[in-house]
């Protein structure tokens, strides 16, 4: 049976200001509004013999995997990367993981942020790939080109070792246009999607061959792994000693047992603002547009654009080929033709120590979410949503007070020595330094104003004394 390994890192900068590196791209409702890029992804399986996906992300992420995957009822275990080291170290914790009760399944490697339109010829490929995975070879999976993309690498196929794989004769850095054309004229060439298929002890056989040094980081980082709930924590210290490597690189490049199956399914990347514009559905004038409400877009005279808003009126008068994305706090404008150049922003940001780069003013948590919706000197107002049966942490904050005024639903508040309920309508103070908790004992979501004041209101001044998430100070 395959184990499906989901690789959900990544900060998507190139989608902001609807990726943030706290909620990035593949736990986005992108290209189908009903369901996140990462569910898409575990969606896309159904239908074959898999188990419950291991999925791959860092610590910030944990809960939005754990949340949308549990939605699908398909979680397995979820691996925490206590820093990023690129895809060949990701690959071999969960290689590690795989054979822990003696089992030694085939992997079938995919990133979470991929869009594919044809799930039959998706899982054909997949089903193709088996006989060569099942023979000890590291299959790679090689998008049949549909232009000359610049913007991809490429694989070079060689002799046929079966009826639908192929060995690799070589892997290609992105090239320039010329060199893409000539790649489409020769044939044989595909694009690198980022997907793989191998046993597991031949992954690790591979990458203990030609990067030593990785093998043991990852071996170590595993072995002392601790389980916290749904998540497994590697040993932090052994895996920051891991060299950083793609596959690749790593091991792929190197392997004389690299095969390629090439996969014709409507596949992009969505690597970018113009990636969503060629997937999206257009009207007449060749606009596409991401709302929930239609009438929220108003354009004159505009064509070929992609237009996004969450819920103000945006009007457009005689623009072409401009990217206009609308969010609570940011706003983008851009040429088509520049779209690469919005990580650009995002590094400004970063820069500059701006939170917008972080967060979206909406920002979610394991009991619920707040909304920012005023701030100034001294004060800050949000919108609390709970959870039903959620509770935050009992913490105290050394700087600011909060007031907390339900809206609707049922509060549980500690307050010190004393816990009571407060109501709709009804209202609570907590003073600064007093040891406070917050809990939903209902069935129905609870809505709050909260309303902070002090001389510093930076989320760091939590101190957290319990905390059912496992984040105590």
């Amino acid at each position: 049976m395959i184990l499906p390994v989901i690789m959900a890192g990544g900060s998507g900068s190139r989608l902001w200001p609807l990726s943030r590196s706290l909620y990035p791209k593949q736990f986005l409702p992108l290209v189908d509004q009903h369901q996140t890029m990462l569910q898409a992804t575990a969606q896309r399986l159904q239908g074959l013999e898999v188990q419950d996906a291991l999925v791959i992300c860092n610590e910030d992420h944990r809960f939005i995997v754990a949340e949308q995957m549990r939605a699908l009822g398909s979680l397995g275990k979820v691996l925490l990367e206590p820093v990023a080291r690129n895809t060949a170290p990701a690959i071999a914790l969960a290689a590690f993981a795989a054979q822990e009760h003696n089992d030694d399944p085939i992997m079938l490697v995919l990133a979470a942020d991929h869009d594919v339109r044809l799930t039959d010829k998706f899982q054909q490929s997949i089903t193709q790939a088996m006989p060569a995975a099942e023979q000890g070879k590291l299959v790679t999976f090689g998008i049949v080109p549909t232009e000359p993309h610049t913007g991809y690498g490429y694989i070079q196929q060689g002799d046929a070792i079966n009826e639908h794989a192929f060995a690799v004769n070589q892997f290609v850095e992105k090239p320039d246009l010329d060199t893409a054309k000539s790649y489409l004229e020769q044939g044989g060439f595909s694009w690198n999607s980022g997907m793989f298929m191998f046993k597991a002890s031949r992954y690790l056989e591979e990458l203990k061959k030609f990067s030593p040094a990785m093998y043991d980081a990852c071996q170590e980082a595993y072995e002392k792994a601790a389980i916290d709930q749904d998540f497994v924590r590697v040993d932090a210290d052994a895996f920051a000693r891991c060299p950083e490597d793609s596959i690749d690189y790593a091991v792929m490049e190197h392997t004389q047992d690299a095969v390629v199956v090439p996969m014709d399914a409507g596949w992009s990347d969505v690597g970018s603002w113009t990636s969503l514009w060629e997937l999206g559905d257009k009207d007449e004038a060749g606009n596409v547009v991401k709302t929930s409400d239609p009438d929220s877009v108003i354009q004159i005279d505009s064509n070929n654009n992609l237009i996004s808003t969450e819920d103000r009126l945006v009007a457009t008068i005689g623009i072409e080929d401009c990217v206009v994305i609308d969010t609570a706090d940011a706003l983008l404008v851009a040429h088509k033709d520049h779209v690469q150049k919005v990580k650009n922003i995002v590094n400004l940001l970063k820069e500059q120590k701006r939170s917008e780069y972080q967060n979206h003013r909406e920002v979610y948590r394991p009991w619920g979410k707040y909304d920012s919706i005023d701030m100034g000197d001294r004060y800050q107002v949000k919108r609390i949503t709970v959870n039903p049966g959620a509770k935050l942490s009992v913490q105290m904050h050394h700087h600011r007070a909060e007031h907390w005024i339900v809206v609707s639903g049922t509060a549980k508040v500690t307050k010190g020595e004393e816990t009571f309920i407060v109501a709709e309508d009804q209202s609570t103070y907590i003073p600064v330094g007093v040891i406070h908790a917050l809990e939903n004992p209902g069935k129905l979501p609870l809505e709050m104003i909260e309303v902070q004041s002090g001389s510093y209101l930076g989320e760091d001044d939590i101190v957290r004394f319990e905390d059912v998430y496992g984040r105590t100070s």
